[in-house]
C-alpha cells in the first residue's frame, strides 16, 4: 500500500542525515563507485532497465547513491566525456544563480524586474508591467501571454499581456530567459563567468551556456550533471564548504512556489503534491507528479528527456541525458521522467511494496498518433478525460469499457488524457 511506501523512505530519510555523503574530487573524475549487492539492489533487474532507457533514445544515465556512483551506463558512442544539453533542466541552475546574487544583496526577488530589465521590456502599460517581479519569473506567474507564435522570443513584441502577474501560472520560456539579463544586469558579469565563479568551479563541473536562438541553453557531460544533483542533495554545501548560503530561499527554491501549481517552486518540478500542472495546458490534475518516484522528489526536467531527480529521503540523484523518447511531450518530460523510476524501483526492490492498481497501471494508447479511433489498455472502469492544447475538456468517458474509442470529431493536435491519476498524451492526425 502507499503508506508502506512512504514509510520505507521516511526510513530511509533517516538513515541518510545519520550518515556523511561522499563528494567526488573537483580536480579529477575518480568518483567512487558501490556495487548494487552492497546495499542490497537487484542486479538482474538491470538489463530490463538498460533496454528500456536505449529504446527510448538515451546516451547517459546516472544513479547515485549518497555521492557514490552505484549504476553509469552510456549508450552508442556515448562515454562519461561527452557533452550534451540540459534544456530547461538548466532553469535549475538560473534558479540558483539567483538566490546566490540575492544573498550578496545584489537583487531581491520580490523586485520589480524593470529594475533589471529597463522599462518597456514588454509591451504592456507601465501599470501591468510594474506587476511583473523577479519571483514572477522564477515561478512562471508573470501573466504574459505563453499563447504566442514563439513562446521563446523575448522581444517586446512577443511579450503581451494575459493577466495580472501572480494570477496564471504557465510555463513560458521568454520570461525565464530573461533572468539571464536580470542576473547580468545586477552583478555586472556575464552568465557565464557569474556561473562558473559561484558554482561550477566550485564542485568540479565542466560545461557552459550558449546561446541557441533566444534561448540560452547549458551543455555539460552527465557527471557534471550528476554533480550538481549531489550539491542539491546536500543542501548546498560541498564537502564542507557552502555554496548556497541562503537556506531560506534554498528551500523556498524546492517547494510550492504558488498555489497555481502546487508542484513548481522555483523553477523546479515538485512530487509529492495533491495537485499539478504541465505545460500548454491551463488545467489542474489531482495527485502527484512523478506517483512511482519517492515523495520528496525534486526535478530538472528539459525538453526531450533531460532529467535530473534528487531524493533526499532515499539519498539517491538520477541523471538521464539523450535524444527525444518518442513522446509526444516536448516540454518537459514529467510522465517519461516517471516511467524510468518505475523500473528503477524493480532494480532497488521497491516493487515488494504494493502499489495502488490505479496508479502502477500502465495504460497504452493504441494506435498512438490516430485519426478515427483508439483504444486505451489497462483503463477498464475507469474515467478518462481529454482535454486540448489550452486545458478544455474536450470528450468525458465515464467507466471505459476498454472498447474503441471514435475521435473522428477531435481536431488534429496534441491531447491530454486523463486516466484516473495519470496523464498520457495523444495526437489526432
Amino acid at each position: 500500500m502507499r503508506i508502506l511506501l512512504i514509510l520505507f523512505f521516511i526510513y530511509n530519510s533517516i538513515n541518510l542525515m545519520a550518515e556523511d555523503l561522499y563528494f567526488p574530487p573537483k580536480i579529477n573524475d575518480n568518483w567512487q563507485t558501490l556495487s548494487l549487492e552492497s546495499i542490497d539492489w537487484d542486479s538482474s533487474q538491470l538489463n530490463q532497465l538498460f533496454d528500456f532507457l536505449d529504446s527510448k533514445n538515451t546516451k547517459a544515465f546516472i544513479v547515485l547513491k549518497k555521492g557514490k556512483i552505484v549504476i553509469e551506463k552510456y549508450f552508442d558512442s556515448f562515454t562519461k566525456d561527452s557533452n550534451w544539453y540540459w534544456a530547461s533542466a538548466g532553469k535549475t541552475l538560473t534558479s540558483n544563480l539567483i538566490g546566490i546574487a540575492q544573498s550578496e544583496g545584489l537583487l531581491d526577488i520580490n523586485d520589480k524586474s524593470s529594475k533589471y530589465l529597463g522599462k518597456n521590456w514588454t509591451s504592456l502599460n507601465d501599470e501591468k508591467e510594474d506587476l511583473i517581479s523577479i519571483k514572477n519569473q522564477i515561478t512562471m506567474t508573470s501573466g504574459l501571454d505563453d499563447k504566442v507564435e514563439n513562446s521563446d522570443c523575448t522581444e517586446k513584441t512577443c511579450l503581451v499581456y494575459k493577466s495580472d502577474a501572480g494570477t496564471r501560472w504557465a510555463y513560458h520560456n521568454a520570461p525565464y530567459t530573461l533572468l539571464d539579463k536580470v542576473i547580468e544586469s545586477a552583478t555586472g558579469r556575464n552568465l557565464n563567468t557569474y556561473f562558473s565563479e559561484k558554482i561550477k568551479s566550485k564542485i568540479g563541473m565542466n560545461g557552459l551556456w550558449a546561446k541557441l536562438d533566444y534561448n540560452n541553453v547549458y551543455f555539460s557531460t552527465p557527471r557534471s550533471m550528476a554533480r550538481y544533483g549531489l550539491l542539491m542533495l546536500a543542501e548546498g554545501k560541498w564537502d564542507g564548504n557552502t555554496i548556497i548560503s541562503d537556506m531560506t530561499y534554498f528551500n523556498d527554491m524546492k517547494s510550492t512556489s504558488q498555489n497555481l501549481n502546487k508542484s513548481y517552486g522555483f523553477l523546479w518540478w515538485l512530487n509529492g503534491k495533491e495537485s499539478y500542472m504541465i505545460p500548454q495546458v491551463q488545467f489542474v490534475f489531482k495527485g502527484m507528479l512523478f506517483p512511482d518516484a519517492p515523495s520528496d522528489v525534486f526535478a530538472a526536467l528539459g525538453k526531450n528527456g533531460q532529467c535530473l531527480s534528487i531524493s533526499p529521503s532515499t539519498g539517491l540523484v538520477v541523471v538521464r541525458m539523450g535524444d527525444a523518447p518518442g513522446s509526444t511531450i516536448e516540454d518537459v518530460s514529467t510522465e517519461f521522467n516517471n516511467e524510468i523510476w518505475k523500473r528503477l524501483n524493480k532494480v532497488m526492490k521497491v516493487n515488494s511494496i504494493e502499489y495502488d492498481e490505479e496508479i502502477s497501471s500502465d495504460f497504452q494508447i493504441i494506435p498512438n498518433p490516430s485519426n478515427e479511433f483508439i483504444k486505451i489498455q489497462n483503463a477498464e472502469n475507469m474515467d478518462i478525460t481529454f482535454f486540448d492544447a489550452i486545458g478544455l475538456q474536450v470528450l468525458n468517458i465515464k467507466n471505459y469499457n476498454g472498447e474503441l474509442i471514435d475521435i473522428d470529431n477531435l481536431a488534429s493536435g496534441v491531447y491530454t488524457i486523463s486516466i484516473g491519476n495519470k496523464l498520457k498524451q495523444f495526437v489526432k492526425i
